[in-house]
């Protein structure tokens, strides 16, 4: 049996797989892309069904930084390495949005 998400999951996830390897965007951007809130945003992603090709860690919050999700301290590492692999570099925590935000 699937589950059940809100609507507007469907939209994000599907915005959310339009950024580009190699570049990230906020939680803020792609609310205001879909017409919700960056903590919708933030919780939708933390909902994805395992093995998703939706990539999550793309999307990171307003300062440049990985958030870290409650309760899941290794997600945080997975996000940074997925990011390293595709070339967006980290200092000290934090992407340079001025290089590596998504403008569309």
């Amino acid at each position: 049996m699937k589950a059940k998400f809100p609507a507007i999951y469907k939209v994000i996830y599907k915005e959310v797989g339009k950024i580009p390897e190699g570049t990230v965007a906020t939680y803020g951007q792609i609310a205001e892309r879909v017409g919700c809130g960056p903590r919708q945003v933030g919780k939708a992603l933390s909902e994805l069904p395992l093995g998703t090709k939706c990539p999550w860690h793309r999307v990171i919050n307003a300062k440049g930084m990985v958030s870290i999700r409650s309760g899941n301290h290794v997600a945080h590492y997975d996000q940074e390495a997925l990011l390293d692999d595709e070339g967006v570099e980290l200092h000290n925590g934090k992407v340079d949005l001025k290089i590596y935000r998504w403008e569309t």
